[in-house]
């Protein structure tokens, strides 16, 4: 027998004595809402599983959790969207309302997309994401320039002042924006040769986008910890009704 299966029986056999004793000291209730925190529970462990190696627990556990979601986002596409938007509009409108016949359109372009899974007719799926793509990219645009382009340049352009009595440490705000985009601006001006002022200026700009960068990861790092909190915390007190005041 190879040490995963030995870990394996281990585990199933630790986690069926855990619940035992949940279900038979009362905390765990034993009716389909226990069940569902018991189920989790072990769905959790599976998945936490990938921290030893890649292994059939995890597997299981990982097609049961897409499978489960495609369905649940299949539901809701169906009864939010198609019903709602295409089906009702057209088979079934509103009392005295004529059927909207312009809802064939992007129903068409929803069924062209299907074609995918047809080798003779993908040529179809071509017109959904022409049109797709240039409509998202006639909304995005403008969005982008307006919150990542305009706003950003704001900042930089906003008037010095020296009223630290009223604006407190605020005061610095201005000219180290304006210090961080113009150094940043010229490290990326590759068609000066970075020497001198102009490789002085650069390596500021380095260093702005260094603590750019780490904030940026530090903050993505941060986002992915308080989920595995919220793992642990289910984990702790929902499941082993530990109520640990750190979590």
């Amino acid at each position: 027998m190879s040490r995963d299966s030995i870990l394996l029986i281990l585990f199933l056999a630790v986690f069926s004595s855990v619940n035992i004793y949940l279900l038979g000291s009362g905390k765990v209730s034993a009716d389909w809402s226990g069940f569902g925190i018991i189920l989790a529970a072990g769905l959790t462990l599976a998945l936490y599983s990938f921290l030893y190696k890649d292994n059939p627990v995890f597997k299981a556990a990982e097609h049961l959790y897409v499978g489960v979601v495609a369905a649940y986002e299949l539901s809701l596409v169906w009864y939010q969207n198609i019903l709602v938007d295409v089906v009702n509009p057209l088979f079934r409108p509103a009392e005295g309302a004529n059927p909207k016949w312009l809802v064939v359109v992007p129903a068409l372009l929803g069924l062209f997309l299907m074609t995918r899974l047809l080798g003779k007719w993908t040529w179809l799926s071509r017109i959904s994401f022409a049109f797709f793509v240039g409509l998202g990219a006639g909304l995005a645009i403008p969005r982008r320039i307006a919150s990542f382009i305009l706003q950003q340049i704001e900042p930089s352009i906003r008037p010095l002042s020296a009223d630290f009595a009223t604006l407190g440490w605020a005061v610095l705000n201005p000219p180290i924006i304006l210090v961080g985009v113009v150094s940043v601006l010229v490290y990326f001006y590759f068609s000066a040769e970075h020497k001198g002022t102009v490789g002085g200026i650069s390596k500021v700009g380095i260093y702005f986008l260094m603590i750019s960068f780490g904030a940026s990861f530090g903050y993505t790092v941060m986002a992915r910890i308080s989920l595995l909190i919220g793992r642990v915390n289910f984990l702790l007190e929902d499941w082993l009704n530990l109520n640990l005041p750190i979590f």
